[in-house]
This record gives structure tokens, sequence and C-alpha cells, in this order.
């Protein structure tokens, strides 16, 4: 399994869980990646975070119908309040979609802008290690 692949890239958290491994199962992997990432520096932090694709970003993949139906409006709010949420926080927007609809996922986009800038951080730390086992799970 490429760690760099789960945690989209070479990250200051990928970095330090392949001076860890071999890892005995994946999930010894996504255990050392929940206590890796409480070790990690504010730009380590942050570096692991912009590593992730922004929501919504992969519009030139979608035809004009599925831009239709997936809202075209609901992706240009995603677009505005990525934005909003990275001026805000300096760092990008990351939470664990889980097949939620963009929708749903603006909803909490829109809650989180609310948050403070420690907390993002440690949300969006939190997904980045839900996404990877996620994907574990599903491989």
């Amino acid at each position: 399994m490429d760690v760099t692949e789960l945690f989209e890239g070479s990250t200051p958290l990928t970095e330090r869980l392949l001076a860890e491994s071999p890892f005995e199962s994946p999930g010894a992997m996504i255990s050392a990646a929940r206590r890796l990432k409480d070790t990690l520096s504010e730009p380590e932090r942050i570096a692991t975070l912009n590593a992730h694709p922004r929501i919504g970003e992969r519009r030139e993949l979608l035809s004009a119908a599925s831009l239709r139906e997936q809202g075209a409006g609901v992706l240009r709010e995603l677009d505005t309040l990525n934005e909003l949420y990275e001026r805000r926080f300096g760092f990008r927007f990351v939470v664990f979609v889980n097949r939620r609809p963009r929708t749903e996922v603006l909803e909490v986009l829109r809650m989180r802008l609310e948050n403070g800038r420690d907390q993002e951080l440690a949300t969006g730390l939190e997904a980045v290690v839900d996404i990877a086992e996620d994907r574990v799970q599903r491989t």
C-alpha cells in the first residue's frame, strides 16, 4: 500500500510514517498516522492539509450535463467558501466527504468557517487520516 497515495503525496505526515514503516498491518499504519499527526509542527500540519485537492476542484473532468446535474451554483459556492476558508485560516479546507453530496459538504464548510484556527487544524488533520483509512478499507 503506497502511503503517499493514501495521504495525497509526500507530506510531513507521510515522511514520518515512512520513517516508521514497515507496519504490521494497514490498521497499524492508520494508528501511527493518528498518533503522528499530533506531533507535527504548525507549518508541517499546514503543508499536510495543503497537499489535499480543494473540494469541487476537478470541474474540468465534468461534462456539461454533469455540471448541470451536480449544480454549477453549488460548485461556485464551494469555490467562494474555499477561498474564504483559506483566507481566514491560512490552509486548505479538508473534509472526509464519505460519499456525501456536495450540498452537504457545503453545509459542513459553512459551519466550520465558524470554528477557531486551532480547531480547524485539528479537524482537518483528523479528516486527512479518516480519508486514508477509508481508502485502505476500500482496497
